[in-house]
């Protein structure tokens, strides 16, 4: 076993961030899960560990209850990885920024905001980055309806009777997550 293994197992993080963390390993890779109270500790004691290079950083909806949020840290030296997670609430989803600690979390940050709708309290710069102006909604959430199902018919035939050959037709249904009064001609 190397020293990077020794300083970076699931044993030592266990020990190096105590009660406050929960550490777990699977496939090979580290986990560690905090509240979002210690959301920024959790990233300064990786880094001062380090962890100096950040990866990624997202959000999993997770409904009904909120989103975890997920960053990828890397060791350079020892080569290890480390995935850090937090849970925040769906009603009020806010988290201090990581920017102050890594400054790579800035774009990630931006692109979570605008995808999922969490804020980051004390980002320098938390404006949309991807979507076009006046975009309404969070597209990556579970919830999000996917109109362009809707407005335009997915191309080829995917239900009997919807090709040029005759059969019958089953009654049309609607794709998953879409409300039942789109679409319908009235």
């Amino acid at each position: 076993m190397s020293d990077g293994e020794a300083t970076t197992g699931p044993d030592a993080l266990r020990e190096r961030y105590g009660p406050r963390a929960q550490v777990s390993e699977s496939f090979g890779e580290i986990t560690v899960d905090v509240q979002a109270d210690d959301w920024i500790d959790l990233l300064e004691s990786a880094r001062s560990e380090g962890y100096e290079f950040f990866d990624w950083l997202t959000a999993v909806d997770d409904p009904p209850d909120g989103f975890s949020i997920v960053a990828h840290v890397f060791d350079p030296v020892s080569h290890a990885r480390l995935l850090l997670r937090t849970r925040i609430p769906r009603a009020d989803p806010r988290l201090p920024s990581a920017v102050g600690v890594f400054r790579g979390a800035d774009w990630h940050e931006r692109e979570t905001f605008e995808m999922f709708g969490v804020i980051f309290d004390g980002h320098p710069n938390l404006i949309p980055l991807l979507l076009p102006d006046g975009f309404e909604g969070f597209p990556l959430r579970k919830d999000f309806v996917l109109a362009a199902r809707v407005a335009k018919a997915w191309p080829g035939a995917k239900e009997p009777g919807e090709s040029d050959h005759g059969s019958p037709s089953r009654r049309k249904t609607l794709p998953p997550g879409v409300p039942a009064d789109w679409g319908r001609d009235g």
